[in-house]
Order: C-alpha cells, then structure tokens, then sequence
C-alpha cells in the first residue's frame, strides 16, 4: 500500500464531529456525533415542531452518525457525553413577530432560524398527549439520573392525565421506585435513567389527554419545589410538557 493510500484509509476512520458541520465550541466540536446524539435532537424536533426540518440540526447529525457508524468508528447504541450528561433542546421565541427556533446540544447552539409558516404539527394535526410528551423526554434527556424531582413531576403527569388517580405500576410509581434506588446507589452507571422509566410512558398510563398550558405549569411546580436548585432539566419532564403545550396551542 502506498504512502498515499494509507493516509486516506485512516482519515477514513476519523469520526465526523460537531465542530465539522456547527459553529461551536472546541469542546463541543472536537466530540463525534453519535446515533442517540441523532435520535434525541429528532425526538426534540418532532415535539416542539411537529416533525425534523427539512437540513435541520436533526437531519444533518443523523446524516453523520450514520456515516460514522457505517465507518465503524462510532456504535449504534452510543450517545456523547455531552448530550448524555445535558440534554439536548429545540426551544421557540418570538423576534420581530416571527418564530425563531434555537436548537441546542449541551447548551451550545447547533440552530437557529425562522419557522416557515406552514411547518406545523404533522399527521393530521394531531395534539400530543402527556403520556407522548414524557416518551419525548425519555429521548431528550433519556441518560439523566432520575431523582425526587423528576418522580414528583411524572407523578404531577400521571395525576393530570387520569384525572388525579395513580395507577399502582404505572410510570410514576416506577418513576419514585428508581428515584429512591438511585438516593442508595453510589455507583453512577448503575443508577436508573429517564429512560429506563419513561420509554413506555403511555401504555402505562391508564387515562391519557392532551397537553395543556395548565398541565405544564403544574408539571413544572412540582419539579422545581423538588429540585434543590429550584431548576427544571434542559429537555427533561417540564421542559417536554411545556414543548407539548404550546405546539397543542399553535395547531
């Protein structure tokens, strides 16, 4: 093998990494993009959008990790740390009287436009349920430890979607299980994640409805009374309640 034709087997191996296709920082930019980096900015589109944009954040880093992961360099099942660790978020404000969308992983921005007029909720207009919006946070922030103050505000969903009553075995009863087990845990990997409870949120709430303004400032009372730094978590439980609302509100 020649000299040339090793140096381009192994630039072939190098990942694709934020700082390739973003503007952000060296931090950032020096991390590949991973399959579950993907999965989750697409899950926070799709809830505060109503679907991925068309050459958004979403599109262009799942593009990549599937680059990467067909190179071998990255698996299928990996998340970078950064986005483990703080989330990502697609969050909507308003300049000029238009919809600006800011889309962020680990707090850095990785977005930001107009919303075209017509980019709405998609399959028919459908509003999003409290159970759907808690599998999108099972996305967005699905390697977050859970701990009291996201029991107590999946246990202030399960009420709003039943109508007050908690189902024995439904998702905040698993939800204060895992938060009171990792209270016990040392060992960080060993802990329970979102994830792990809120994956399969609306099977097991018995009565689900749709998101509203109300419901999300509830849910997010009851996170914030139980976090000590009186803060919801960047794509978390409030953060997908309060997503879910205003797109309901705007379909």
């Amino acid at each position: 093998m020649s000299r040339e034709q090793s140096t381009r087997g192994e630039e072939q191996e190098q990942p694709i990494k934020y700082g390739d296709v973003f503007e952000v920082s060296d931090e950032l930019g020096s991390l590949p993009i991973k399959p579950k980096d993907a999965a989750a900015m697409q899950a926070a589109e799709s809830l505060a959008l109503g679907g991925t944009a068309k050459g958004g954040p979403a599109a262009v880093m799942q593009s990549a990790a599937d680059i990467n992961e067909q190179h071998g360099v990255v698996g299928h099942d990996d998340v970078s740390s950064v986005a483990k660790n703080e989330g990502v978020t697609v969050s909507i404000g308003q300049r000029d009287g238009r919809r600006i969308i800011t889309e962020s992983v680990g707090g850095e921005v990785v977005g930001q436009y107009v919303q075209p007029e017509n980019c709405k909720k998609a399959a028919g207009g459908e509003a999003i349920t409290i159970g759907e919006a808690l599998e999108s946070a099972a996305m967005s922030a699905g390697f977050k430890t859970v701990d009291q103050s996201d029991a107590a505000a999946i246990q202030a969903a399960e009420s709003r979607a039943s109508g007050g009553a908690i189902k024995p075995g439904g998702v905040a009863a698993a939800a204060q299980s895992a938060a009171d087990l990792n209270a016990r845990t040392m060992n960080l990997e060993d802990k329970a994640r979102l994830g792990d409870v809120l994956s399969d949120a609306t099977a097991k709430i018995k009565h689900d409805k749709i998101v509203t303004k109300e419901d999300a400032e509830g849910i997010a009372g009851a996170e914030l009374r139980n976090n000590p730094a009186m803060a919801t978590h960047p794509g978390g439980v409030s953060d997908s309640m309060a997503a879910a609302a205003k797109l309901n509100r705007d379909t």
